[in-house]
């Protein structure tokens, strides 16, 4: 069973070469999923068509089997969590406002329903009761993502699409960041779906990974088997790259991230 899929899609920009060509991956519900290659090989475009934000020029996108519509249902499943916790939230909002922007454009829960709504998703990103009457610039980078996530998750949505969502964040945030998406993963039966460069990362927090190189995914599997005995090229040197994976056998803890 799959909840979200790209099936043989291609993509190119007018007038230029293709982005991707021929790439397929599946997302089963709770298999955390990571999109790895080096800059250019087409993982955020991959991830813009799985939103819906870009169609592909061959191929095809579904959605619980079905051909992907932007519709109500499709946008309140399907959540973004952008790269940049500076520039992907309004300063000139308060932090309420921003988290319950998805339930007003959906038109989801009476008035009064929403401020509760909202303070239950801040807590449940970690963040003190007082954060919904403050501004962005208040907050560190951390804290900025976890309104970003809380802003993703107050729909309730079963998946969330996340361009390297700990990339700008330092080391010890980074860690903080990974541990809330597992706890929220078990705790509201959330599936992840993440871009990253951070093969660390990945591996503490995805099951699934695909491998994409020149806009072509040469490798995907379990990410213990595609981290612990990589077999195209291509992969090997991606792992040979994180001398921590280089010497284990299998994935990394988060604890290992950390060091």
């Amino acid at each position: 069973m799959t909840i979200l899929e790209a099936r043989a899609v291609g993509f190119a920009y007018r007038g230029g070469a293709p982005v991707l060509s021929d790439v397929s991956v599946a997302v089963s519900p709770g298999r955390n999923l990571a999109l790895v290659g080096e800059s250019g090989a087409g993982k955020t475009t991959l991830l813009w068509l799985l939103l819906g934000l870009a169609r592909p020029s061959s191929g095809e996108v579904l959605f619980d089997g079905r051909a992907l519509r932007s519709d109500r249902e499709f946008r309140r499943s399907v959540q973004p969590v952008f790269q940049d916790p500076y520039s992907s939230l309004d300063p000139r909002q308060r932090v309420d406002r921003i988290v319950s922007e998805p339930l007003r454009a959906m038109r989801i829960g009476a008035r009064d329903e929403i401020g509760d709504r909202v303070a239950e998703t801040l807590r449940a990103v970690g963040l003190p009761a007082d954060a919904a009457r403050r501004y962005p610039h208040e907050f560190s980078g951390g804290q900025r993502q976890r309104i970003a996530i809380a802003r993703a998750l107050v729909c309730e949505p079963r998946i969330l699409l996340a361009d390297e969502p700990v990339s700008a964040l330092d080391v010890t945030t980074r860690v903080r960041l990974v541990q809330l998406l597992r706890e929220l993963k078990a705790a509201r039966d959330l599936t992840v779906v993440m871009v990253s460069h951070d093969l660390a990362v990945v591996a503490a927090l995805c099951d699934e990974i695909a491998v994409l190189d020149r806009g072509r995914i040469v490798e995907q599997g379990a990410s213990a088997d595609v981290l612990g005995s990589p077999r195209h090229p291509h992969t090997r040197r991606l792992v040979a790259s994180v001398p921590r994976l280089r010497r284990s056998a299998g994935p990394p803890s988060a604890e290992c991230a950390e060091r």
